[in-house]
């Protein structure tokens, strides 16, 4: 998307099966287990830049040995940091025991990260600060080895509070802003009531039931115990995505399904999707069972995940997103009156290049249509000339922006940005017909509209089209989200702005001020989780009045240029993305209360003039 934002999180997780010889003597290598964590993570990036982490566990250890280790980095190349360091360690190693990669029981014992149970995160952060402390695992130590646990995952809580007062537990500032101190506290102190109860042979389905049903988010989750049990768990709703694959080697599981496959090289059919509100459990011999630890509901899994998160190299998310691009095609083809000879179709930023292939499709299918009535309309009146003309006709494509990658870096640190962000992207000058054609962009969504206003207009305007028309691959973002994505503030959405708008333009802000009361009624009787009142904000206006208004709003005042936005409507969005329905950015039809909670409170804080998050 143009707008760039804090979103998801990346999980990965390997479970060796066999002992580390087996892979020396097949692989070349008793890194393997490493080795495939790297790709893993490597092959998730996009899903986190903030930092990562990961941790591992050694099975039969001596008494007195570290068995659970951990490495992080919040650095830009965090992934590719930590594995240095890993080579580091193993060549520093060689320099005293030339042979040691060679034995790999030895190098277990001597390199830290070496083990067969591994948990790696990639962290976007939606809260706490950019540094080491808040990248995941989390770790909890212990004398007795069933009771460490290292902890990761991809989610956010809205009830952290809740779960602090539930345990007696006096947060700290640290503890305060991490979601995952709070599911940490739960998950270990359910963890040591199991183990207590059954010296280090906890049960993990027992914890899980017990702790899990107490979170209210979307999350996936993984843990390893120091006493080598491990579990990958989903939301009962599905919110956030898992996958899983297991042969006689090892046992993987991640947040996309195309990362495995690509990193094990494994067919589609091949890697099961964890389905929501189950667990992947693995015992300390590698035996593993897909555990149903609460009960599923409606399924709701995030469409912003086939929208623009997940990497379009999976089958499905590929197609979808074709789909996407291509249901737009008639609207598209509305708004510049059917005229394709005077039209260019490109898209910004590179993520929406699958959508803009769906909406290109759309339009070859509308031209085949007219090719074959304008030559049936000829009978035996037929040129070669004629018949080459019209066959030669295409749908006119340019690359007409180029992001500038180095550029976005450096502005995102300067408070006097705007003349800076109007060169986020380069232009490619020459392929617009000045005042004569019109241009159509497609992005994958549209957020604040900042970068929009303040850059992609500005500087599409420069090429002087007769119009602009910018096409949203998602319909429009209205209400805030809760679940791991960092869009909490009712200010920064640029549809939330335009139905603002609307509301002074035609006199009925005092709406806004009876909604604000009533939410504070509703705060006052611990009822705001009750019902989504911010849809009132909405209510008066059709989607296409909004839509206007927000073509308005992200128009520059001293461009005289038409500019048209065109949304993905809710209907298209489901046909397109089947299984993917959580919807509640464009619906704020909330899987969980605490949604209901979140968006209310964060309307009350834009009334309030209170620039913070509403969780």
């Amino acid at each position: 998307m143009s707008d760039e934002i804090k979103h998801e999180c990346g999980l990965a997780f390997i479970r060796l099966r066999k002992p580390l010889p087996y892979y020396l003597e097949k692989y070349g290598t008793a890194l393997y287990g490493l080795n495939k964590l790297y790709l893993l993570m490597e092959k998730q990036h996009n899903r986190g830049q903030d930092g990562s982490g990961i941790a591992s566990v050694k099975l039969n250890v001596p008494n007195g040995y570290a068995f659970l280790n951990r490495m992080r980095s919040a650095i830009p190349q965090s992934i590719a940091e930590i594995f240095q360091k890993i080579g580091l360690e193993v060549k520093e190693l060689e320099k005293y025991q030339k042979d040691i990669s060679q034995h790999p029981e030895l190098l277990k014992g001597h390199l830290p990260m070496l083990g067969e149970l591994m948990l790696g995160h990639l962290r976007y952060g939606t809260q706490g600060k950019n540094n080491v402390e808040f990248c995941h695992p989390f770790i909890k130590r212990d004398l007795i080895p069933g009771r460490n646990l290292a902890l990761a995952g991809n989610f956010n809580l809205v009830n952290t509070d809740e779960l602090y007062q539930l345990l007696n537990i006096e947060p700290g500032e640290f503890q305060k802003q991490s979601d995952l101190a709070a599911m940490m506290e739960v998950v270990h102190h359910f963890l040591v009531k199991e183990d207590e109860a059954n010296p280090n042979n906890a049960s993990i389905v027992d914890v899980l039931q017990k702790a899990t049903p107490l979170f209210d988010g979307g999350y996936t989750i993984g843990g390893l115990t120091g006493n080598g049990n491990s579990f990958v768990m989903r939301d009962a709703h599905g919110i956030r995505p898992a996958y899983y694959f297991a042969n006689d080697e090892f046992i993987v599981a991640a947040s996309e399904r195309a990362a495995i496959r690509t990193t094990f090289n494994v067919g589609e059919n091949e890697v099961k999707e964890l389905m929501p509100g189950c667990a992947l459990i693995v015992n300390n011999e590698a035996a593993f069972q897909i555990h149903q630890i609460l009960p599923p509901k409606e399924r709701r899994a995030c469409s912003f995940e086939r929208i623009y998160f997940s990497r379009g190299s999976d089958e499905k998310i590929y197609r979808e997103r074709i789909a996407l691009g291509h249901h737009l095609s008639k609207t598209v083809l509305e708004a510049i009156d059917y005229n394709l000879k005077q039209t260019i179709f490109s898209y910004i930023p590179n993520t929406a290049e699958v959508a803009f292939y769906g909406l290109v499709k759309g339009m070859e299918e509308y031209l085949n249509q007219i090719k074959i009535q304008r030559i049936l309309s000829w009978g035996t009146d037929v040129t070669e000339e004629k018949l080459q003309e019209m066959i030669n006709r295409k749908i006119r494509q340019e690359k007409i922006a180029i992001k500038d990658v180095k550029l976005r870096t450096f502005i995102t640190e300067d408070n006097n940005r705007n003349e800076m962000v109007q060169h986020v992207y380069d232009i490619t000058y020459g392929t617009v017909k000045k005042n004569e054609d019109s241009l159509v962009v497609i992005d994958d969504s549209i957020v604040r509209g900042t970068t929009l206003k303040e850059s992609i207009i500005r500087m599409l305007a420069r090429l002087e089209p007769k119009k602009i028309i910018v096409v949203s691959s998602a319909p429009q973002i209205r209400y805030p989200d809760c679940y791991g994505i960092d869009m909490s503030k009712m200010g920064d959405f640029i549809a939330f702005k335009a139905a603002l708008s609307l509301h002074k333009k035609r006199g009925i802000e005092s709406n806004l001020i009876e909604l604000f009361n009533t939410c504070k009624e509703m705060e006052r009787n611990n009822q705001l989780h009750t019902e989504n009142m911010v849809r009132q904000v909405y209510k008066p206006f059709t989607t296409e009045e909004i839509s206007a208004e927000i073509a308005q709003l992200i128009t520059p005042p001293e461009l005289n240029l038409s500019v048209e936005v065109i949304f993905q409507t809710i209907e298209d969005l489901h046909h397109s993305c089947p299984t993917n329905t959580g919807d509640w950015y464009f619906t704020g039809n909330y899987p969980t209360p605490g949604g209901n909670r979140v968006c209310n409170r964060a309307f009350m804080n834009y009334m309030e003039g209170k620039n913070i998050r509403g969780y």
